[in-house]
C-alpha cells in the first residue's frame, strides 16, 4: 500500500475536507496559531498557505476585518453632518422653532401694549436700551417682543403654505406622470401656464379680493401660486422610476398600480420632497413677508417681519432699527433654509457636489 501523500498535499489542510487541521479540541494547530499571532520561524511559510487554504474555502480568521453596513438614514446623516454651513443653518432653524414655540415665555413685554415709555417726549421711537432691548416702534410697542412672535407667524405660514402646495405638487407630478395620456397633457399645460404666469402678481390679486386677509387665507393663496414648480419636480422624477427595471418587473408580477405606486415609486421620492420642502420654506417666508410689506399679508396688529419693515420705513434715517432687525431676521432665516437645503440635496446625492 503506498502512504506517499499526494503531490497538492499542504501540511495543516485536509486534502479531504479541505478545511484547517484542528486538534481534537476544535481549536487550530499551534503552528496556525503561532503564525497568526505573528511569530517568526521556519513555519512561516507554512502557516501563509494554511491561511490560503482557508480562506478559498471560507473559514473564519481573526484577522479578518468585520466591514461596517450603514442604512441609507445614517449616511445621508453622516454626509450632512460634514457640511458645516448646513448643520449651523440647522442649528439656527431649531432656534428659530424654539424661539416660535415659546414666544409667550421668552418676550420681555407683550408685542401689542403700547407703552408710554416707549416714546420720546417728540413722539420718536426710543432707541435700544437696557428696558427695551432692540428699542420701540412708531407706536412705543417693543421690538424684540413682536420680532418673536414674528417669527411664528413667519415659521406657521412658511410651514403650512409650503406643504400645501407640496401635497398639491406631488399629486398632480405623480398622476401626469405615472398614467400619462390625457392627464399629463392637461396637467402640464396647467403648470407651464402658472410658471408663465407672474407669480407674485397673481397672488396679489388673490389677496386683495378677500377684504381681510389672515393667516390661514395665505396659506391658500400661496399654496396655489407655488404648486407648479414641485409637479414639474415630481413628474420628471416619476418619468424617470416608471422606466426602471424594478418597476417593469413588478408589473410584470401582477402588482396592481396603487402597490407600484406605494412600494416602488413614492419611496424614491422621498429625498427630492425633503430637499425641495426646506428650499420651498426659505422661498415662502420670503414671499409672505413680500405681501405683507405691501399690505396684503398678515393684518395688524398682529407682528409680522415685513409689516415692520414698511412700518419702520418712514423712520428708516431716524430710527434705523425699526427696519434693520427685521431685516436680518428675514435674511437669517431664508439663509438657514436654503443652506440645510442645499446641504440635503448633497447628501441625497454626493455627485451634486462634484459638478
Amino acid at each position: 500500500m503506498n502512504d506517499r501523500p499526494p503531490d497538492d498535499f499542504v501540511p495543516g489542510i485536509d486534502p479531504i475536507e479541505g478545511g484547517v487541521a484542528r486538534d481534537p479540541a476544535g481549536g487550530l494547530e499551534p503552528e496556525f496559531e503561532v503564525a497568526l499571532a505573528g511569530e517568526g520561524g521556519p513555519s512561516t511559510a507554512v502557516a501563509e498557505s494554511e491561511i490560503a487554504g482557508a480562506e478559498a474555502y471560507g473559514e473564519w480568521l481573526p484577522e479578518a476585518e468585520v466591514i461596517e453596513t450603514r442604512g441609507t438614514w445614517t449616511e445621508v446623516w453622516r454626509r450632512f453632518r460634514k457640511d458645516k454651513f448646513a448643520v449651523a443653518g440647522l442649528v439656527i432653524i431649531v432656534l428659530l422653532v424654539v424661539v416660535a414655540v415659546g414666544a409667550r415665555w421668552i418676550a420681555p413685554h407683550s408685542p401689542l401694549t403700547q407703552y408710554d415709555s416707549g416714546l420720546s417726549a417728540k413722539g420718536q421711537p426710543m432707541a435700544p436700551s437696557h428696558h427695551f432691548w432692540l428699542g420701540t416702534d412708531l407706536l412705543g410697542r417693543d421690538l424684540l417682543s413682536r420680532l418673536i412672535y414674528g417669527a411664528r407667524v413667519s415659521l406657521i405660514i412658511g410651514i403650512l403654505a409650503n406643504g400645501f402646495a407640496l401635497c398639491l405638487g406631488v399629486i398632480f407630478g405623480i398622476v401626469a406622470g405615472f398614467f400619462r395620456g390625457w392627464l399629463e397633457t392637461l396637467i402640464m399645460r396647467a403648470t407651464d401656464v402658472m410658471l408663465a404666469f407672474p407669480i407674485l402678481l397673481l397672488a396679489i390679486a388673490l389677496s386683495s379680493s378677500i377684504a381681510n386677509p389672515g393667516i390661514w387665507v395665505l396659506v391658500v393663496v400661496i399654496g396655489i401660486v407655488y404648486w407648479a414648480p414641485m409637479t414639474r419636480v415630481i413628474h420628471g422624477e416619476v418619468l424617470s422610476i416608471r422606466e426602471k427595471e424594478f418597476v417593469t418587473a413588478a408589473r410584470l408580477t401582477g402588482c396592481t398600480n396603487r402597490r407600484i405606486l406605494a412600494n416602488h415609486i413614492l419611496p424614491h421620492l422621498v429625498a427630492p420632497i425633503i430637499v425641495y420642502t426646506s428650499l420651498g420654506i426659505a422661498t415662502t417666508v420670503l414671499f409672505e413677508a413680500s405681501l405683507s410689506y405691501i399690505g396684503l399679508g398678515v393684518q395688524p396688529p398682529t407682528p409680522s417681519w415685513g409689516q415692520m419693515i414698511s412700518d419702520g420705513q418712514p423712520y428708516y434715517t431716524s430710527a434705523p432699527w425699526l427696519v434693520l432687525f427685521p431685516g436680518l431676521c428675514i435674511m437669517i432665516t431664508v439663509l438657514a433654509f436654503n443652506l440645510v437645503g442645499d446641504g440635503l440635496r448633497d447628501a441625497f446625492d454626493p455627485q451634486q457636489r462634484r459638478r
